[in-house]
């Protein structure tokens, strides 16, 4: 079973202020950690996502994730260069891999993810994409191709999210939506309340 929605969220902080919303999955994208303080951070949210019935999956840092007794990894087109996939899957974890385009698309099939991640659906101004937005469209075509979980992401906020749920995506993970939003916890509460259900 996977959300319809999940934040995605920059540190640990973020986890003691989310997981107590009644989420069911948090993604933690860490970018300016390094050394101990990715696993001391990883097990922390951890522990916050563990004491609210929240699921944590680990962006990028894989094999710290296998370490601190992650169950969950998001990994990005040039993680998988460097990553050891075989030992995510001997140690159980689950695996997200994010596509941008067809080829990247049938990289990540290859590895037969849990999930594949699709954006950015709109405009984002998280930071700099190389991609045009890929639309509504692409969103069944992707659903098509994969035969797994689809997650959009990019842009989509909850007034858009009716629109992308229709196109054909499972579930969206949200960013901006809901860590850039004057109040954060009542957002995620919100998403709650529109999108309870999970998906298969």
């Amino acid at each position: 079973m996977f959300p319809r929605f999940y934040p995605i969220v920059p540190d640990v902080s973020w986890a003691a202020r989310l997981a107590p919303t009644g989420i069911k999955v948090l993604q933690l994208r860490m970018k300016d950690v390094s050394g101990p303080e990715i696993s001391s951070a990883i097990r922390r949210a951890l522990d916050l996502c563990r004491a609210a019935g929240c699921e944590l999956i680990v962006n990028d840092y894989w094999q710290e994730a296998i370490d601190c007794g992650a169950s969950f990894v998001h990994l990005g087109q040039t993680d998988l260069e460097t990553a050891d996939v075989s030992a995510l899957k001997r140690a159980a974890i689950k695996i997200g891999l994010s596509t941008h385009s067809h080829e990247e698309l049938d990289r990540a099939l290859s590895e037969d993810p849990d999930y594949v991640a699709l954006g950015p659906i709109y405009e984002t101004k998280l930071k700099a994409m190389p991609w045009a937005p890929q639309g509504l469209d692409r969103i069944g075509e992707w659903k098509a191709l994969a035969k797994r979980t689809l997650v959009a992401i990019g842009g989509i906020t909850l007034e858009r999210a009716p629109l992308v749920f229709s196109a054909g995506a499972d579930s969206i993970a949200v960013v901006t939506d809901i860590v850039a939003h004057a109040r954060p916890e009542e957002r995620a509460r919100d998403w709650l309340a529109a999108f309870p259900d999970e998906v298969d």
